[in-house]
């Protein structure tokens, strides 16, 4: 049977793929779904990415890494967590075990029987994706903690620029004359 992975992947990076990686080697003849969350979400400071581009970067670095038995597919919020996990499973093909960090994700699942694991978060201090947004629209070094195939895909995004533009965004208004 599969498992499913739950996250946004906001952007896929060095974590996600270690962690793809270990539940691959821990289940291996059986597939993974990568139930990529928040999929109705993009261009905003949290989620600055649309569901087809977090597809695209999964698929460059699986492909890249030699990953196979992995299969992405986007996840909406339904704002309704009592029918979520129904949802999801209406979305999916079957799965048996489930893959997560988020406490939300795991009361939901755990709620409709689920077996949840929490896979073990690797270099959390480095990898962690509003540190690497951040990083990106800073302009400090980030190609190093994505996969390279996916630091190359969001240098084609003009990803930097995006989240440049999207920290400024957030930011309260520069008024003239002071405050």
């Amino acid at each position: 049977m599969r498992g499913l992975l739950v996250g946004r992947f906001q952007p896929f990076h060095l974590g996600h793929l270690a962690v793809v990686r270990s539940v691959r080697s821990e289940r291996p003849g059986a597939p993974l779904l990568l139930g990529v969350g928040s999929a109705e979400l993009s261009f905003t400071w949290e989620n600055p990415f649309t569901a087809g581009e977090r597809l695209e970067m999964i698929d460059r670095a699986l492909r890249e890494a030699s990953v196979d038995g992995v299969v992405a597919i986007p996840i909406a919020d339904i704002q309704r967590h009592a029918l979520w996990v129904r949802y999801v499973e209406g979305l999916l093909p079957p799965f048996d075990r489930v893959y997560t960090n988020n406490p939300l994700t795991r009361l939901l699942f755990e709620r409709a029987g689920y077996p949840v694991d929490s896979p073990s978060l690797v270099d959390r201090s480095r990898l962690e994706g509003a540190q690497i947004r951040e990083r990106l629209a800073s302009g400090g070094g980030w190609a190093d903690r994505v996969p390279p195939a996916v630091a190359r895909y969001l240098e084609e995004l003009d990803a930097p620029r995006r989240l440049g533009l999207l920290r400024g965004a957030v930011s309260p208004p520069v008024r003239a004359g002071g405050a």
